[in-house]
């Protein structure tokens, strides 16, 4: 950052926002009695009083404070800042550069002793508290002990940006690879061995160098007993001195080993959970804007949260977020290409980070464990859960491909049948939980949907298939309310046209199932899957399946426009012809192989499976 020339007009502010904070020297040390003169030999000493625990005392005859303020200094409205050099000859931090946190209210004062405190906590280890926190050297003391005196704290300045301020860069990525002075040494750390490469590769590798540093310094946190509570981009700086990652000041830190009087032991083990998992939720947070561009900009973020707090899995936040990613990137989003790459492994570790429960998100150490945090030099050993979910991200990203190509079609139903065989939910009444919500149809083993090299007339695009559930059980029996919508466009041009717009309609399908436990056998001969791939499917005797009885069922369908009875006719039927036949006659899909949070697979009386996606309204 650059320094600014003296401007003696300008007056102290609140340091509430990203923006420059520009002091005069002259009334700077005015309001806080600063004379830059070297102090005598002993003015700094060991406080051992009011329970502070061994903390330096500074006077402000110690310091020459400059007449400004670098942007990344984060500050709340009742917090003033200033930056300083200690100026005394005999002091140990003796021309070393410090900020000076001027903390105004009672409550900002709070914060200020509770920063105090924990040095004290984390005083054991001290190598680990320099390298991943801010350190907090003391603070100023006053000539009265006076409650309205200023309370003024001493701690680390580690360069004029934090983290949020980086990324901010338009050319925060070379920038940052400046400032770290990443070398083959260092990226050794992270389980790789090359540097440079392309631009996903760069980023991928920089995202581990820092959320690495940034999980290892709040896992020192949590293993003494504490928990940040303020994790942010705000509070994340990046030391250029010993290329660390730096967690704010602990001012708000939670100290969860304490047990209350009237608290037992398991009251303070599900707080100490409760903390922990709030951390984690906040290091998910800042793991999202450091991959996810997008998510920097104010509305979105905002929407990406609302996702989250309206009790959505983040499971599906792939659903959710790849229609603004493709948008504002047509040509190919990297924070996407970054958490698709290794089987999906970043939507992973970022779905465990962001859990809507407490309990399920991930710890620290297990994130360090995690294949997206891992290097291709490092052999990681992947859970079930998580070879599961590779194998329903890599069918989701061939689906998404739309190849024609027989051996892409093979693939396909290949990883289908390997999810089936490792169904984690076997079980009815895990059906009857995970079942309920909103599907959108990816695939079909046995009809492929969308523009073909046909000619039919009318011409119709398929859009989305959904296909619901809602739950109506009662005490007898478990039963589910079940519908399809399809929505599509009807194009009456001759040809297929390059603007593919014309009338807009959908068809609703509505009827209820029962669910049953039980096993199907497809008729493998007869398999459409067979006929058309070559190969012949059949449940093993050894899958648990869920069986669906469907009642009745109504159709409607709407348009736009008001077709003739024939023309409406020609409409439905080519819609039928494009959408698989378990959608649209809901009795030939009659047992479900595969479900879990965000995929579903249905077998139809003919073999044939239907590849599903959870989606978020």
């Amino acid at each position: 950052m650059a320094l600014l020339g003296p401007i003696p007009t300008l007056r102290c502010v609140p340091s509430d926002g990203p923006r420059f904070r520009l002091f005069s020297r002259r009334n700077t040390r005015a309001s806080l009695g600063v004379r830059c003169t070297a102090a005598p030999h002993g003015r700094v000493v060991e406080e051992k009083e009011g329970g502070l625990g061994s903390v330096l005392k500074f006077s402000m005859k110690d310091f020459a404070v400059a007449n400004q303020v670098s942007v990344g200094l984060h500050g709340r409205t009742d917090e003033l800042m200033f930056e300083a050099t200690v100026c005394d000859p005999y002091h140990p931090l003796y021309n070393s550069r410090v900020v000076l946190r001027h903390l105004v209210s009672a409550r900002a004062k709070r914060r200020g002793r509770r920063a105090l405190e924990v040095l004290q906590k984390l005083a054991r280890r001290q190598l680990m508290y320099h390298s991943y926190a801010i350190q907090v050297h003391g603070y100023v003391t006053q000539t009265s002990n006076s409650e309205d005196d200023p309370f003024i704290l001493v701690h680390g300045y580690h360069g004029s940006y934090s983290l949020r301020h980086w990324l901010q860069l338009s050319d925060w990525l070379p920038t940052l690879e400046a400032t770290l002075a990443l070398d083959e040494e260092w990226v050794r750390r992270v389980g790789d061995n090359t540097i440079g490469g392309p631009a996903v590769t760069r980023q991928l590798r920089l995202t581990r160098i820092l959320m690495r540093d940034l999980l290892i310094g709040v896992n020192y946190l949590h293993t003494h007993g504490l928990a940040h509570t303020e994790l942010r981009l705000e509070n994340v700086h990046i030391s250029p001195v010993d290329k660390h990652v730096k967690v704010g000041i602990l001012g708000n830190a939670v100290d969860f080993d304490e047990t209350k009087p009237k608290e037992s032991t398991t009251m303070n083990m599900e707080r100490r959970k409760r903390m922990i998992a709030f951390d984690m939720r906040c290091v998910g947070f800042i793991m999202a804007k450091l991959v996810l561009r997008e998510l920097m900009d104010p509305p979105s973020f905002s929407d990406f949260k609302s996702f989250l707090y309206k009790g959505n899995d983040p499971s599906c936040l792939r659903e959710f977020l790849l229609p603004v990613l493709c948008r504002k990137s047509p040509s190919g989003n990297i924070g996407l290409q970054m958490l698709d790459r290794n089987w999906g492994a970043g939507w992973n570790l970022l779905s465990l980070l962001l859990a809507t429960k407490p309990s399920e998100r991930i710890s620290c150490l297990n994130a360090l464990r995690h294949p997206f945090l891992c290097g291709p030099k490092w052999r990681v050993n992947p859970s079930m859960d998580l070879v599961r979910w590779g194998l329903g991200s890599t069918a989701v990203r061939m689906a998404e491909d739309y190849i024609y190509g027989r051996h892409q079609r093979r693939r396909i139903a290949h990883f289908i049948e390997l999810m089936e065989q490792l169904n984690p939910n076997s079980r009815l009444k895990n059906w009857i939980h995970l079942l309920p919500g909103r599907w959108r149809l990816l695939y079909s083993t046995g009809r492929h949907i969308g523009l073909t090299f046909r000619q039919p007339s009318p011409r119709v695009l398929i859009k989305d298939a959904f296909l619901s559930f809602s739950d109506m059980s009662n005490a007898n029996k478990p039963i589910l309310s079940m519908s399809v919508d399809i929505t599509f466009t009807s194009i009456s041009s001759a040809q297929w046209p390059h603007d593919k717009t014309g009338t807009s309609g959908s068809l609703h399908i509505a009827s209820n199932t029962n669910l049953s436990p039980g096993q199907f056998y497809g008729n493998s001969s007869n398999s459409s899957y067979g006929n058309s791939f070559g190969s012949n499917w059949e449940v093993p005797p050894s899958l648990p399946v869920a069986n669906l009885r469907v009642g009745d069922i109504d159709v409607s369908m709407t348009m736009a426009s008001d077709p003739s009875v024939d023309e409406a006719q020609r409409i439905l039927k080519e819609v039928r012809i494009q959408i698989p036949p378990e959608m649209f006659d809901l009795t030939r899909a009659v047992c479900g192989t595969y479900i879990d949070s965000r995929m579903l697979v249905l077998r139809g009386a003919n073999g044939s499976a239907l590849l599903f996606t959870r989606s978020c309204v």
